[in-house]
């Protein structure tokens, strides 16, 4: 590999940038590559004919690998103390690696076909800034959860305890996919081909429809989305390096966003409750929401018009 080829200060101000996506992921809960993606699909572009990558499956590899460290540094925090459910964590990741690994494969496959990818993910912001923009009612939920006899199934579960480091004791009956393991191979799909979708899924599989406790939820989420996304940019990187050689990754930006979101993921934790949870979740759907508009646009744009 010919590292010299690089400039290794084009991208200095992604290390900034970085840090604020990942502080911003692990406050929402959101995946660091929902943001990472746009930035480097829409924003590069914009700045200059030297910012841009060569694809979009460099975009959405880089983006996901620079993930995989913010999580992890977040995973760290959780794990010490002591909230991660790890066997209520094994079948939501028995359902997304595979089929995130699938999605990569894809992704790599389907690269001819990038104005496609733009309009899908366009699509997926759109669909996400609407489910988090509007009102959730969580006893409406729950009724609605109780009316399909979910209650009563819930009840015959076993009960899991979970006791974190603060002495804290959280009790709440086993987690169960059922009918979700269709939401997780979807949100492991998307995960795969368009780099965000699995961390929207499980989350809100543990606390609302199983009632996990919110810190659990989160914490074993988390864990999720890490098996997850190290799987799907295992192999999108791989396949990049296959076809490319390793040069077709663009590693001046990797070595910028990589230690930052580190750091950022060590920061979001610590202003955990700062924010309202809900105000922070409209924020980023109103952020979704501008970042389809725009990917439709360009979509729409470099198909019809150039």
């Amino acid at each position: 590999m010919d590292l010299a080829q690089f400039d290794w200060t084009l991208y200095w101000f992604m290390f900034p940038v970085a840090m604020c996506v990942a502080t911003t992921a692990m406050l929402s809960g959101i995946g660091g590559a929902a943001m990472f993606a746009p930035i480097f699909m829409i924003i590069f572009p914009i700045m200059g004919p030297e910012y841009p990558f060569e694809n979009i499956a460099a975009a959405i590899g880089v983006a996901l690998l620079t993930e995989v460290f913010g999580f992890s540094s977040g995973f760290v925090g959780y794990y010490r103390k002591r909230l991660i459910d790890f066997k209520s964590a094994i079948p939501f990741i028995l359902v997304g690696v595979p089929i995130g690994i699938v999605g990569a494969i894809l992704l790599t496959t389907f690269k001819e076909f990038e104005e496609v990818l733009r309009g899908s993910y366009a699509l997926l912001m759109l669909i996400l800034s609407y489910e988090l923009i509007r009102h959730h009612d969580p006893l409406q939920e729950m009724h609605l959860d109780t009316e399909n006899g979910d209650a009563a199934e819930k009840a015959q579960r076993p009960t899991m305890t979970i006791t974190g480091r603060d002495g804290t004791t959280y009790t709440y009956k086993k987690p169960r996919q059922g009918k979700g393991a269709i939401a997780t191979g979807i949100g492991g799909f998307l995960t795969g081909l368009l780099g965000v979708g699995i961390g929207e899924v499980v989350m809100p599989q543990l606390a609302k429809r199983n009632g996990v406790p919110i810190p659990v939820a989160a914490a074993t989420s988390v864990f999720v989305v890490i098996v997850v996304v190290a799987a799907a940019s295992f192999t999108q990187i791989s396949s990049l390096v296959a076809q490319g050689g390793l040069n077709a990754v663009p590693w001046n930006v990797v070595v910028y966003t990589i230690p930052a979101v580190i750091i950022g993921g060590q920061i979001g934790p610590r202003l955990q409750g700062k924010v309202s949870p809900r105000t922070m979740e409209r924020a980023i759907g109103y952020l979704f929401l501008v970042i389809g508009i725009s990917m439709s646009y360009i979509a729409i744009r470099n198909t019809f018009f150039v």
